[in-house]
């Protein structure tokens, strides 16, 4: 095992908001041993991701394209396959479905269009024999159902992460029958409605992410979240368990090596 305290499966140091102290960040994660993977939403935060990981040791990247993010994007399938190509990436995503925002008369082609991009995402993974990192809100049905197909297709080349999991114990058995893995963000340290799948999970099918600089965790709520917060998560994972904390934290650090062959 690589010489981590923490893991931050889910971050976006790439992001705007980062854009004046990423290297502080970056310096103060070293300083905790946090390591991470920054995730790419479209082509451009992809391909920070990867020069940010390129130029730190200890930092992985993602790169594709959130189903909602940047929707003037095209996908551009000789690009992503030359992005993951790059040997720090060790995911494909931020990709999935979200249907949170989709109007009633949208969303026949919303869906299709969502579905189509997943599925170029769902072949790129399976092509570069990397998992997936997935991003799925109100529409845990669809993104289900289309896994089930291509695991028939592809077996145990399909694999991946669900981020930012917030649905119960029902929907995290059918990932968990798929061979993913689910992560939790600092909403868990101020939410109660995450604790039931969080005591169902088995603890290796656990992650520890921030999403970054989004949702920061008690006792940093209201600020900018960064990797080195994703401690406050662990923490909150072994308490709603009642389990002892080191045997969680050197969990969630394994958990993200063997997810991301690190």
């Amino acid at each position: 095992m690589k010489d981590f305290r923490f893991f931050d499966a889910h971050s976006h140091i790439n992001d705007e908001k980062f854009r004046d102290d990423a290297g502080v960040v970056i310096a103060r994660m070293k300083e905790n041993c946090v390591g991470a993977v920054v995730v790419g939403t479209d082509k451009e935060m992809s391909r920070r991701a990867i020069e940010i990981a390129n130029e730190n040791e200890g930092i992985w990247a993602a790169i594709g394209m959130h189903p909602t993010d940047n929707r003037g994007e095209k996908y551009d399938d000789a690009l992503y396959r030359e992005l993951a190509a790059s040997l720090k990436v060790v995911a494909i995503g931020e990709c999935g479905l979200d249907y949170s925002r989709v109007s009633p008369e949208d969303r026949p082609s919303e869906e299709k269009r969502q579905k189509e991009l997943f599925e170029e995402h769902i072949e790129l993974a399976v092509f570069f024999d990397k998992p997936l990192m997935v991003h799925c809100r109100d529409a845990h049905a669809d993104a289900i159902e289309m896994l089930v197909s291509k695991k028939k297709e592809y077996g145990d080349k399909l694999r991946g992460n669900i981020h930012f999991f917030a649905e119960g114990s029902e929907t995290a058995k059918k990932y968990f029958d798929l061979d993913f893995t689910i992560s939790f963000t600092g909403v868990i340290t101020f939410a109660r409605n995450y604790d039931e799948a969080i005591r169902y999970a088995p603890l290796e099918r656990i992650l520890s992410e921030t999403d970054c600089p989004y949702v920061a965790p008690v006792p940093y709520r209201g600020k900018r979240n960064e990797p080195n917060y994703v401690e406050e998560v662990v923490k909150k994972i072994a308490e709603i368990r009642g389990e002892d904390l080191e045997i969680v934290r050197k969990a969630m650090v394994e958990n993200a090596l063997r997810e991301f062959r690190i």
